[in-house]
């Protein structure tokens, strides 16, 4: 969902080809105080907030809804950019956790009121952040093709293993997920990933294959370049979705969570659309479309899911013990050096 350049764009969900200017001058002053802006990534996550969210739920009641489309780093720089303005441009940011984490840490966000958001009185309490709150999430498990792979990894640690050689798939913008998984198969933590270095340097010397991109993996993939990986399942039930031969195992180790959610800035302009947008997300129907069309989890109790798709998107009972939610904070502080070692070392 991440890639590493910037694509800015609005795409207005009001009338067919107006821009967000001129349809705000056609409108009356009481329809402009309908109209919330929607910081997002582009792509399908954009495109399916549109089908399930806004044309069903916000629209039909006279919302309009203006999208700014970019990747989150330069989102996150615009948002602290606008701190010391009354009014910022957008009214709510669709971000990770561990992105939410550090805008709260920035000072830039509103403090979420629960009471504001009728449909969190079933929001499971993990995606329930102060700062924030969970939309969709997915755990990090173990991706393999059964053609290539004869006997199952069920740890992070036979997965990261340099008797794979070329046949492992490693994606270059997962690096931070890449080392947790190492770290976690290494006696190392959520809070302390240098035990996997070692490791994921072993790989790399028996052939791993590094790609840049989530999309360019799935080809690796698909053309049998590659037979295991580490990757989101929400993903991995895509890439099913799409006919490419793939199974998951969630690690003995433990499952990481990939949590995707919304925020409000402080300066927000339309708050009470914010949380209009916050409450419909929430709504059963819009989180059940999600885990149909993107294979990602609800994040509300009274979400359903037929049995079969709870099967491939899910977690047992077992594997929901096992779930993990991040350190945050070591994330934060410690990103640029991840990053300067992987980049540097690791694929150098």
């Amino acid at each position: 969902m991440i890639d590493r350049f910037v694509l800015k764009r609005r795409a207005v969900l009001h009338g067919a080809a107006a821009s967000a200017g001129v349809a705000a001058l056609a409108l009356p002053a009481s329809a402009q105080a309908k109209k919330v802006v929607v910081g997002t990534w582009g792509g399908d996550y954009s495109r399916l907030l549109a089908k399930n969210i806004e044309a069903p739920l916000l629209i039909p009641k006279g919302w309009e809804v203006v999208k700014d489309e970019a990747q989150a780093p330069p989102r996150k720089s615009k948002v602290q950019a606008e701190k010391p303005l009354r009014r910022g441009t957008t009214d709510i940011q669709a971000l990770s956790a561990g992105d939410m984490y550090d805008m709260e840490q920035a000072g830039v966000l509103e403090k979420i009121d629960y009471s504001k958001i009728p449909n969190a009185v079933n929001l499971l309490p993990e995606m329930r952040y102060a700062w924030g709150l969970g939309h969709i999430y997915s755990g990090k498990v173990i991706l393999y093709n059964p053609k290539l792979i004869a006997t199952p990894p069920t740890s992070f640690a036979e997965t990261l293993d340099p008797k794979h050689g070329s046949k492992l798939g490693i994606i270059d913008i997962q690096y931070q997920y890449t080392m947790m998984a190492a770290a976690m198969a290494s006696g190392g933590s959520m809070s302390n990933y240098e035990p996997g270095k070692a490791r994921l340097l072993e790989c790399r010397k028996a052939g791993a294959r590094i790609y840049p991109t989530n999309e360019a993996l799935a080809q690796g993939l698909k053309n049998e370049e590659i037979g295991l990986c580490i990757m989101w399942k929400a993903r991995a039930v895509q890439w099913q979705n799409a006919g490419i031969e793939v199974q998951t195992v969630a690690a003995k180790e433990g499952v990481p969570l990939f949590v995707s959610g919304f925020c409000i800035p402080k300066n927000a302009p339309n708050k009470e659309g914010a949380y209009t947008y916050l409450d419909a997300m929430l709504a059963p129907s819009a989180q059940e479309a999600f885990a149909v069309d993107m294979g990602y989890n609800p994040t509300v109790k009274n979400a359903k899911m037929a049995p079969d798709l709870q099967k491939r998107v899910g977690f047992d009972e077992a594997e929901q013990a096992r779930l993990m939610d991040l350190d945050y904070g070591y994330l934060s502080s410690n990103d640029t050096a991840l990053k300067e070692w992987w980049d540097k070392t690791f694929k150098g």
